[in-house]
């Protein structure tokens, strides 16, 4: 006998074949798809039904195409908090075009509330994102994330899991006003504490401004690591032109959230734009131009790489030297903060991503493919550019960049021979970039914390601040905590900038001249940072992209030896005995210039890179 369903529609009973057991349960769409195993796959079915109907839907609605919502919600993450309201809108543009929305929640990770950093946890929280789309039956999946490492975590599950994705930010805050001047966060945080700690603003001051700098939900409001990534999802074809700059608070991001549901009910039936068939080097090499030209963040490198090291057929591809190599024929071009002067909502209001794609014609990859199915190329000419007056554009004309090329480099040399990140054009003084001086070593986050204020510290404006025990495994995480603070004394003095280093990363809201993510970390017994010591002469040329100590090959050679004695004789526990997520961490993450990823997450699993 044939099983019998209801029809909601109309009342009547309507044959059901899925409990005929006569006829095997082939399909991969919809609830069919990746059956709990009972060792009876109808069973498995039925059981399924019987479950998902006491959420009240009727076999009409479980036939349709199911798309996933990832909600990353939380009272933590004021950069998510509009999005409840995003979520209705996409289950809007799923059901008006016949598909069956369903959310699910993965963690949500904040910056200012994650220990020890929210860069310990993007692992973590891409591992849950890949599990979840794997494990539960979705056609295609809407991935809603905003803050720093939330959106890369989200890409790297899902090339791994490899189902239909469509991506969609929580969009940046609005500005506040302090004394008539817009401020937001995060920049003018930084810029604004560093006053407060050289004196020339008092404690009212530093009061009031903390009540403006995040004056709406989103994300910051800069071009700093939230909406540089966002920026890098559409030059990636991940979502809509713009979606990387509307407000978060604006009903513009709303209708976004709608037509994010409609494509990925289109997505549902694709087996042609699954992650790894639509993101091709070509999509890489787009979004790097686009990292370069925006003037975005250092973090990007390595949340780019660690994205392109999950792809099987471009891990290996995308390097370090690629970011330089693009950056040398890119100008920056948007005049945001920290390289500018402005912020989201003047880019959005700019005509956001799609101005900036028609300046950057010449250097893009137009056949690469879109999530709607049609390529870069073809999206610009269906798409229409509202002219914006050029007194009132923050994004420059090609041939009038704001700074002519490599807004960020890539610097080698005896101290960083597996690479180092900086952004040139964050530099507050450029004579740094060309500059030689004496280090002034601290060894971890706390020695610093400790001494950095010290009158007596040795130390003077044309020497290198550098901060040890800061990269992916040495804090863990790899804090941004590579703008060290200028000393007091000498910020008194009015110094604003000087040459520093680490192994650890800076926010994209910062500035400076400053060289970060510097490989091997100091944590590594064979790192030459690890062996600095107070007044080694130290030399970065980024024209030369140099980073040397002024050290002979014999003097690292027998500095390494006595840290690895030193190493021998310790009592200090050793991370394969480490429990927990934190023991998992320490003994699989890579190495910055790999992005930072485990290793046995990566496209060709441990052992390999």
């Amino acid at each position: 006998m044939v099983a019998q369903d209801t029809d909601a529609s109309n009342g009547q009973t309507q044959p059901n074949s899925d409990y005929d057991l006569s006829k095997p349960i082939t399909s991969t769409q919809g609830m069919r798809q990746g059956l709990t195993s009972y060792g009876d796959a109808h069973f498995s079915l039925f059981l399924r039904k019987v479950f998902i109907k006491a959420m009240g839907y009727s076999e009409d609605a479980l036939s349709r195409p199911i798309i996933g919502i990832i909600n990353t919600y939380s009272s933590f993450n004021p950069c998510h908090a509009n999005i409840p309201q995003l979520m209705e809108a996409v289950k809007r543009g799923v059901q008006f075009n016949g598909g069956l929305a369903m959310e699910f929640p993965t963690i949500s990770i904040h910056e200012s509330f994650a220990s020890p950093t929210s860069m310990y946890l993007r692992n973590l929280m891409s591992m849950d994102t890949e599990e979840m789309i794997k494990a539960q039956p979705c056609d295609a999946v809407v991935l809603i994330g905003g803050c720093d490492k939330t959106t890369p975590a989200q890409l790297m599950g899902a090339i791994s899991a490899n189902k239909p994705v469509a991506h969609l930010v929580t969009g940046p805050m609005m500005p506040g006003s302090h004394r008539g001047q817009r401020v937001g966060a995060c920049t003018d945080c930084r810029n604004n504490w560093a006053a407060f700690r050289a004196g020339t603003i008092d404690i009212e001051d530093i009061a009031a401004i903390n009540d403006e700098l995040a004056p709406t939900a989103g994300t910051c409001g800069v071009m700093g690591t939230a909406s540089t990534m966002a920026c890098i999802l559409v030059a990636l074809g991940m979502m809509p032109f713009a979606g990387a700059s509307a407000p978060a608070v604006s009903a513009a991001r709303l209708r976004i959230a709608e037509q994010t549901g409609r494509i990925a009910v289109s997505l549902a039936s694709s087996t042609t734009l699954k992650p790894r068939a639509l993101l091709t080097r070509s999509s890489f090499l787009n979004a790097i131009t686009v990292l370069q030209a925006t003037g975005g963040s250092t973090n990007a490198v390595v949340h780019l790489l660690a994205i392109a090291g999950r792809h099987p057929d471009v891990a290996g591809t995308i390097d370090l030297d690629t970011f330089d190599e693009v950056g040398r024929r890119t100008p920056l071009l948007v005049d945001l903060k920290p390289s500018g002067d402005n912020y989201m909502t003047d880019f959005h209001n700019s005509g956001g991503m799609l101005a900036l794609f028609h300046e950057l014609k010449p250097l893009l990859q137009l056949d690469a493919m879109t999530f709607t199915g049609r390529t870069l190329g073809e999206e610009m000419a269906a798409a229409t550019l509202i002219q914006v007056p050029r007194n009132l554009s923050c994004i420059q004309p090609f041939d009038e960049p704001l700074y002519l090329a490599s807004s960020l480099v890539v610097l080698r040399g005896n101290l960083a021979p597996g690479g180092a990140v900086m952004k040139a054009s964050a530099s507050k003084d450029r004579r740094l970039t060309r500059h030689s001086g004496k280090a002034v070593v601290f060894h971890n986050s706390a020695d610093l914390a400790q001494r950095v204020d010290d009158p007596d510290l040795a130390v003077d404006a044309d020497s290198v601040l550098v901060l040890q025990s800061i990269g992916p495994k040495g804090n863990p995480g790899m804090p941004e905590a590579g703008m060290i603070p200028i000393p007091r004394k000498l910020a008194a003095q009015g110094v604003q900038d000087m040459l520093r280093l680490s192994d650890g990363r800076m926010s994209g809201t910062a500035g400076g001249t400053i060289v970060l993510h510097i490989s091997p970390e100091s944590a590594e017994l064979d790192s030459v940072l690890g062996i600095l010591r107070d007044g080694d002469v130290i030399t970065c040329d980024v024209n030369g992209r140099g980073l040397n100590v002024d050290l002979t090959q014999e003097e690292i050679a027998a500095r390494i030896r006595e840290r690895r004695e030193a190493a021998r004789a310790s009592k200090e526990r050793d991370p394969r005995r480490e429990r927990g997520y934190r023991g998992l961490y320490q003994r699989s993450v890579l190495q910055a210039e790999f992005g930072a990823d485990f290793d046995f997450l990566t496209a060709n699993g441990p052992g390999e890179i």
